[in-house]
């Protein structure tokens, strides 16, 4: 079997705070191109993951090593937030952060003004992706007025303005509705179809083995196990650690 492109690979992470150990010699890499599944239990260590990947957190061992281009891997470890957003590491949070005196727009745009070359470029960036989310009629708006379900749409705006080659969307389903979060699938795909490697965190699991072409299930800050999402499903391991027993006829 061919060896698929990596474009990050992580290296025996370990995390701690105080005395809990959030993350525990995790390894596994993400392929280049993919929509890549990330589950297991609350508390399990996943958010953990996205914050020391994006630079919010640095890891107490180990190594993650990015792949912008093809064959050159750059250590991420001493590299600050804005750097790695800079590299093309792009990310959204479980409560969306926009700039709450800002309209959508100006959000976007100041974004992108972050990480573009010019004035120009980054209101021409602003408005492709508007088009591109289908926000123009809330262009104008104020963020703090729209609906849960558009902020999270913003949230995957503001991340694309950066230019990503990777975006990493943390439970970016919480709280939705069943329309809501078809919608939000939706443009899931449409961004991966642009390029944008995804790292997919989530706990809705119809959407997971319907979005991901593989998935990895983290237990206790390590790694448990991968692979396509309706096999890892059926695993008694999964299903004791995570899924629950009520499962075991959902996948068989």
């Amino acid at each position: 079997m061919q060896q698929r492109e990596k474009i990050i690979e992580i290296k025996n992470i370990d995390k701690s705070f105080g005395g809990v150990h959030a993350i525990n010699n995790l390894s596994f890499n993400i392929h280049k191109g993919e929509i890549l599944g990330l589950i297991g239990p609350n508390g399990c260590g996943k958010s953990t993951l996205v914050n020391i990947i994006s630079g919010f957190y640095i890891q107490d061992k180990g190594e993650i090593i990015y792949y912008p281009e093809s064959g050159h891997g750059i250590s991420l470890k001493e590299q600050p937030v804005y750097e790695r957003a800079k590299l093309g590491i792009g990310r959204t949070f479980q409560t969306p952060k926009p700039f709450s005196d800002m309209t959508v727009f100006e959000n976007i745009y100041t974004i992108a003004l972050l990480y573009k070359k010019s004035f120009k470029e980054a209101k021409e960036t602003a408005e492709e992706i508007i088009d591109f989310i289908g926000f123009s009629k809330f262009a104008n708006e104020k963020c703090t007025k729209l609906p849960i379900e558009k902020r999270k749409l913003l949230d995957m705006a503001r991340a694309l303005a950066i230019g990503p080659k990777i975006m990493m969307l943390d439970e970016c389903l919480a709280g939705l509705t069943p329309g809501e979060m078809e919608e939000s699938l939706e443009m899931v795909k449409k961004i991966n179809q642009r390029g944008v490697t995804i790292l997919f965190i989530e706990h809705v699991m119809s959407a997971v083995t319907k979005l991901c072409s593989r998935v990895i299930v983290m237990e206790e800050g390590r790694y448990m196990v991968e692979g396509e999402p309706m096999e890892v499903m059926k695993k008694p391991e999964v299903i004791k650690a995570y899924l629950g027993e009520d499962y075991k006829d959902v996948y068989a």
